[in-house]
């Protein structure tokens, strides 16, 4: 029933994995069930709606979604279940694709916390065998100590399969209020570094987390691991509209290609509530495997600037960026310089289209900054200047009364939809590539320098046929040049007007 997208000669357990991270997997089948459906507004602007930050090399040269399958796969070799918005699954399916993974790749309708999202996530698993082990991961975490993730996933796999709901709890080294904490107990029955969980708590204020960091409480990393039957029977007993919701959504999900499509009617009928609160909380099978291992869920740009790579002021930059008596700043470059004098504990962030700067104590509430974009109906909010479709990438240059210009790549293979536009022409200028144009009844073929027009109301279609990308300048004109004026007549890749 669920779908598989597999890469040429991949494998979760494939040689990049075990390149990267080893060849010690565990001998017990636990399937990792990732879910990526968040945006990452704190990380804004170069976390977006429809480019989240799991998406993106926030840390190291690969996506943190990349970063995590890659992780999984030095612990088992199981096909890892990816639980995502519809609007991410090209570049998803891509990413895997580009580190040669096997996934299985599942739709939510519309995100409703990680409770349903989990329940999702168990129930296949428990159609394959009840028995099976989950491993419930977040896709934009960072850890650094990859053995030590593996060790501590061992010691949860045994306290899972003696049917106890196991969290990975991270020493808590510094007061955070952007984390929930755990009490740990004193029973370690179940084995060594495998803890009875006395108490869950909700992200604090500064001074209450300053008292649990000193008595030893734990950070709740959001990472689990349980039976898929355990987890089953207790929703039975906890949540019962969420098991009923995500039983059904699953029951009549449908096949979309590569994908799983959830009922949409069926999962918005589930709360949202996080899994803390509607399981982990309540339950009495509670555990805690407790680790050290160098996580951060990279939910700030100060956690950015704490896990950097700081100068001997202080200092974490990327991309081109010039600093003078400057200190303790985090500063990010996509496009252009920038450059700071006399700067103190800032963070400052600058892309395509976007600057952000702020005090670095006040990170968390960039939440809110983005809110009041969402709100203003900014296009900021939802996509950056570049935009990644299932067929390569386009970017806005230039836009006025009247006019937009895009530079548009096509990747080998790629095809646009056959579409035609109410209100706009279209004038494509070849850069560099080999196209193939569809314009009306005509079919012709395009190289470098060579152009064609685009009447408003023709059905059109542009298509690489080529070995390399194709680079085109797209000049458009017409009384609306939104994009939602686009009417598709045919897709590869099912998109729907």
């Amino acid at each position: 029933m669920l779908p598989t997208i597999a890469a040429p000669n991949s494998g979760v357990g494939s040689a990049l994995a075990r390149r990267e991270y080893g060849d010690n997997m565990t001998a017990r089948r636990i399937i990792p069930v990732i879910l990526s459906g968040g945006m990452g507004s704190r990380l804004w602007p170069l976390s977006r709606a429809l480019v989240p930050k799991q998406l993106l090399p926030l840390v190291s040269e690969r996506s943190m979604i990349q970063e995590t399958v890659l992780r999984a796969a030095r612990l088992t070799p199981e096909i890892p279940i990816i639980l995502c918005h519809e609007e991410h699954r090209f570049m998803i399916a891509q990413q895997m694709h580009d580190i040669g993974a096997k996934v299985r790749i599942v739709l939510e309708p519309d995100a409703r916390e990680t409770a349903p999202a989990a329940a999702v996530g168990a129930r296949l698993v428990e159609m394959e065998d009840p028995n099976l082990l989950v491993l419930l991961l977040p896709a934009d975490h960072t850890i650094e100590d990859v053995d030590g993730f593996v060790a501590a996933g061992n010691r949860a796999a045994t306290a899972a399969e003696a049917g106890r709901l196991v969290t990975f709890g991270m020493t808590a080294n510094e007061p955070n209020i952007g984390y929930g904490y755990i009490r740990a107990g004193t029973d370690s029955s179940l084995g060594e570094g495998i803890l009875a969980v006395e108490e869950f708590v909700e992200k604090p204020d500064i001074e209450t987390a300053g008292k649990y960091v000193r008595s030893g409480y734990l950070w709740n990393s959001g990472m689990f691991m349980f039976r898929a039957d355990v987890f089953r029977e207790e929703l039975e007993t906890l949540a019962p509209d969420i098991l009923s919701a995500a039983g059904a959504a699953v029951d009549a999900a449908e096949r979309d290609a590569d994908f799983l499509r959830l009922d949409r009617d069926a999962y918005l009928k589930a709360p949202k509530i996080s899994f803390d609160r509607a399981v982990m909380e309540q339950t009495g099978r509670a555990s805690v495997v407790p680790a050290a291992i160098g996580w951060n869920d990279v939910g700030s740009w100060s956690s950015l600037w704490q896990s950097g790579s700081q100068d001997s002021h202080g200092n974490v930059s990327s991309g081109d960026v010039v600093l003078h008596d400057s200190a303790s700043c985090y500063v990010r470059a996509e496009k252009g310089l920038v450059a700071l004098v006399g700067a103190r504990d800032l963070v400052v962030v600058a892309t395509d289209d976007a600057i952000l700067v702020a005090n670095k104590d006040s990170t968390q509430d960039v939440k809110a900054l983005v809110d009041i974009l969402k709100a203003d109906g900014r296009a900021e909010y939802s996509t950056h200047a570049r935009v990644y479709r299932p067929w390569g990438q386009y970017r806005t240059v230039d836009v006025g009364d009247r006019f937009q210009v895009k530079q548009i790549i096509v990747k080998p293979g790629g095809r646009l939809s056959l579409q035609y536009h109410h209100h706009r022409a279209e004038h494509w200028i070849v850069v560099e590539g080999t196209a193939r144009v569809t314009c009306g009844d005509k079919v012709m073929t395009l190289g470098e320098n060579e152009s064609t027009y685009i009447p408003v109301g023709t059905k059109h279609r542009l298509e690489n046929v080529g070995e390399t990308p194709l680079r085109i300048i797209e000049v458009q004109s017409g009384s609306y040049l939104g994009e939602d004026d686009i009417v598709r007549l045919d897709d590869v890749y099912g998109r729907k007007a």
